[in-house]
């Protein structure tokens, strides 16, 4: 299965995420999958539904995974529709004020990491897109970010904003490698703390989440995804209680 994977050059996050749920199900009946019937295989989703409570998002992943071992890697003949697919309820997101949203950027307490947060949100980009942007990636000139294989591995640009320009630019001179003359070819934009690497996903996520917690004028509880597209920014909020 990692093979055919690999053949079909699927990201490495599809990659883990259907191994995931395939070594669920094998785990799940204590056997290989290839000796499951359609049958096992659909009330295994019932148990994902039922007992494991999985988000209908997390379900259709399995099922993507489900059908990739079955009719690529065991080139089983499978009905069409054989394992249904829920519809994913769409929800709008909640709109922050901009004295929240401001209260949340004074909360990040590195200018390292507000930087990156204010990439993206001011440009609506997610958390894999702002960690890998390369200073070459900012054009000041057309005031455009480009953001090299993105979701669905697709070059894209973003704009660029005059204010998040002077936030990179003052984050860039405050860094050590932003007081050269020039800048190194596929250089980080936001340079980890292990030497040629970028910043992690995960130390992004944190710091939003720590953000968060520190409550502006409204309960902010949880950040879900330092992600897409302004106005929706890395956290949800929740009514203050009396």
């Amino acid at each position: 299965m990692l093979e055919d994977l690999r053949l079909r050059n699927l990201s490495a996050e599809t990659q883990r995420a259907y191994v995931h749920y395939i070594s669920g199900l094998a785990q799940f009946y204590r056997t290989s999958p290839e000796h499951l019937s359609l049958e096992e295989i659909r009330e295994y989703q019932l148990h994902l539904i039922q007992h494991r409570r999985l988000s209908p998002e997390s379900v259709k992943q399995f099922v993507s995974a489900a059908k990739f071992l079955y009719t690529v890697t065991l080139e089983t003949v499978w009905p069409e529709g054989a394992l249904p697919r829920a519809p994913i309820p769409h929800k709008l997101p909640v709109v922050l004020s901009a004295a929240e949203t401001q209260e949340f950027f004074r909360n990040v307490s590195t200018i390292r990491y507000r930087a990156a947060l204010m990439t993206a949100y001011g440009a609506g980009l997610r958390v894999s897109e702002v960690v890998t942007l390369q200073v070459g990636d900012i054009d000041s000139r057309r005031m455009l970010i480009r953001v090299r294989q993105g979701k669905g591995r697709k070059d894209r640009y973003a704009m660029l904003s005059p204010r998040l320009l002077e936030v990179l630019r003052t984050w860039r001179s405050q860094h050590p490698a932003g007081q050269r003359q020039a800048a190194l070819p596929g250089e980080w934009l936001f340079p980890g703390f292990r030497r040629g690497r970028h910043m992690s996903t995960a130390s992004l996520q944190t710091v939003c989440r720590e953000a968060a917690q520190l409550r502006a004028s409204r309960s902010m509880s949880r950040c879900t995804r330092c992600a897409t597209v302004s106005p929706r920014i890395c956290w949800k909020t929740e009514p203050t209680r009396a």
